[in-house]
């Protein structure tokens, strides 16, 4: 049975992952770099260990011993490249390095569907990539200096970009308990979704098989934000959505990235955010059969937010964006 690091193990995805981890018999080491979130990882059979990206010296010790690692540390915030470059390129490159020289076969990197900018036609493996935002400019530069470093050292690296990947822990169910979204545009545009449960399942396929390329990945009917919410509404009516028109959300966004701009609190509400989330990125269909011979658990949001929200009940949570 393989060794396996998981970086971001306290977020909303790598929780996930260490959990199905668990349950798959491995006793994975879960990197904890804010050690107030450690206590969300308590009930885990696993091994926690402290590290910090940004300090190149604590990471050779968590990679040492390691067959696999599956990377999903990182800023998560749509802000400007220089403030998310330290962390996503820079962190993710002091990673590799500490990888290749501890000898881990597979790098497995949480990469976005962000990076391909707006689409008129369902993405595939083939579809080009374009930066489109800072964020974008960093996961793109981080996939390629990683997948560079790892062919030279004989690393198995592989991104598997994800789409919008929604489950009970995440910052939009995070919204949708307290009864109110306010979505920054029509909804009318389509998007990609996958199951947070399906999301970890083909990280860790991933790390088991060796696989190496990088791959885009959802679930298998890409739908508008507006039916996400019809259906969320269908299960939970006190949902109330509120749309704000999209330029008025750009200009009050444009304030606050200039307002946040020289400080170190993260902006959730950019106007790169508000771009995003108007962003027409569906994604073909089968691509986790076609990559990972996976089937989903929750092919469509039909099957996957029902059981989210029965995944709410009795139990107590706080994004990793909310909880500085």
């Amino acid at each position: 049975m393989k060794n396996i690091l998981v970086t971001g193990a306290t977020g909303f995805i790598g929780h996930e992952v260490a959990n199905q981890l668990v349950r798959k018999g491995y006793r994975p080491r879960l990197m904890v770099r804010r050690p107030i979130r450690g206590i969300l990882l308590n009930s885990l059979d696993a091994e926690l260990m402290q590290g910090d990206l940004s300090q190149p010296e604590s990471l050779k010790r968590l990679v040492a011993g390691m067959d696999s690692v599956i990377h999903l540390g990182a800023m998560a915030t749509f802000e400007s490249y220089s403030k998310v470059k330290p962390s996503i390129v820079d962190g993710s490159i002091h990673l590799m390095h500490a990888a290749i020289e501890e000898g881990v076969e597979n790098f497995i990197y949480g990469g976005s569907l962000l990076v391909y900018d707006n689409q008129t036609r369902p993405i595939n493996q083939e579809t080009a990539s374009r930066a489109c935002s800072g964020y974008c400019q960093a996961k793109l530069e981080a996939e390629s200096r990683m997948e560079d470093l790892a062919g030279k050292g004989s690393v198995n690296f592989t991104s598997l970009r994800l789409p919008h990947v929604y489950g009970a822990q995440s910052l939009l169910f995070h919204q949708i308990r307290k009864g109110k979204v306010f979505f920054p545009g029509t909804g009318d545009n389509l998007f990609a979704h996958l199951h947070v449960a399906d999301a970890a399942r083909a990280l860790i396929t991933a790390a088991e098989t060796g696989l190496k390329g990088t791959y885009v990945i959802a679930d298998n009917l890409s739908c508008t934000w507006n039916d996400f919410f019809e259906i969320t509404q269908g299960f939970y009516p006190r949902l109330k959505v509120i749309h704000i028109p999209e330029r008025l959300a750009l200009s009050v966004t444009g304030a606050l990235d200039i307002i946040l701009g020289f400080s170190k609190t993260p902006n959730r509400f950019s106007q790169d955010a508000v771009k995003s989330w108007n962003m027409s990125l569906p994604v073909v269909s089968g691509t986790l059969s076609d990559v990972l011979n996976l089937e989903p658990q929750y092919p469509t949001i039909a099957e996957g937010i029902p059981a989210v929200l029965d995944g709410t009940l009795c139990f107590t949570w706080c994004p990793s964006n909310l909880d500085h």
